[in-house]
């Protein structure tokens, strides 16, 4: 199953690599594509908390958005270098998770799920309140990250190949730590935290060091957001975010980062799709959703398996 799990991922990557040549490099497909690539992840970040430490956050998009508006306050200061804003970003976001899930960490099921929701929110009015920002109506950066004074992140195939580079370094890093010792933890303490702490495991610290990690990922999702878009709001913050995310998880299936990786691909390209179908699409897209979760146990990449 991990052959199959690995070729289905480098599958994903090698058709992502390949997409602006075959007719989606325009600027349009583009963006979409890096859009798509940079939810995915997010969402393989999320699927560290929820499919290898059972915990199902409806706050994880602050994390993308502490990562977005560090991008933002830099921009005002005029501060764009890539290699000052990323560690900024991906800094605010860990340290962020690490504040949060200080506290969050301690409950678990409906609390949990509510006590990341009220963080979400706080996040979310807090950045609302940013009038040197924009507020609600949202912060248009001057341009994007320079890297050593070059601006070659302006052009749209570099970004491309940015994000894409990055999207397979983080689903790298996922999937080592949930097949590594401190990953074996996670999934024991998932599965029976009682049994995990009577061979001597504590779940506490590696929840929380999942939830860091998650965080950061989260963060430098967020600074690549704000560049795609040039543009941040604090609508990157809202709980409907993050019940976008957790939905991308389940569709794609909780069996690893590539199942997180294909329903945040899917998820976007539907979406999209449906947009350009009817301005009614929500009418669709809702009970195309439901109809997943009640049919699809396990999501695409359990379809994958069974097929």
């Amino acid at each position: 199953m991990r052959h199959q799990d690995i070729a289905i991922a480098l599958a994903i990557f090698a058709a992502l690599a390949i997409a602006p040549f075959i007719g989606f490099g325009q600027g349009y497909s583009l963006t979409l594509l890096a859009r798509a690539m940079i939810f995915g992840m997010a969402a393989i970040s999320l699927s560290l908390l929820v499919g290898g430490g059972g915990l199902v956050s409806l706050g994880h998009a602050a994390m993308l958005g502490v990562g977005a508006y560090a991008v933002v306050v830099l921009d005002h200061a005029r501060i764009t270098e890539a290699w000052m804003v990323v560690p900024v970003g991906i800094g605010a976001a860990a340290l962020f998770a690490l504040l949060t899930g200080a506290i969050a960490i301690r409950t678990s099921g409906v609390h949990f799920i509510m006590i990341t929701l009220a963080f979400g929110q706080m996040a979310f009015f807090t950045t609302s309140s940013f009038a040197l920002y924009g507020g609600d109506d949202g912060y248009t950066l001057y341009n994007r990250l320079e890297v050593f004074g070059s601006r070659a992140l302006e052009g749209g195939l570099v970004f491309h190949f940015t994000c894409l580079g990055l999207l397979i370094g983080v689903w790298a890093l996922v999937r080592a730590l949930l097949h590594s010792r401190f990953g074996r933890v996670l999934q024991a303490a998932r599965d029976n935290e009682t049994r995990a702490r009577a061979v001597g495991f504590e779940p506490y610290p590696y929840r929380l060091a999942a939830y860091v990690i998650a965080g950061a990922i989260g963060g430098l999702s967020g600074v690549l957001l704000a560049n795609a878009a040039e543009f941040v709001a604090p609508a990157y913050l809202a709980w409907q975010r993050s019940g976008d995310l957790l939905f991308m998880v389940i569709l794609g299936g909780l069996a690893g980062p590539h199942g997180a990786l294909m329903g945040a691909l899917a998820f976007v390209l539907i979406e999209e799709w449906l947009a350009k179908l009817t301005e009614h699409w929500r009418l669709i897209f809702g009970p195309l959703l439901i109809f997943c979760v009640f049919f699809m146990r396990g999501g695409i990449a359990g379809l994958l398996r069974r097929g």
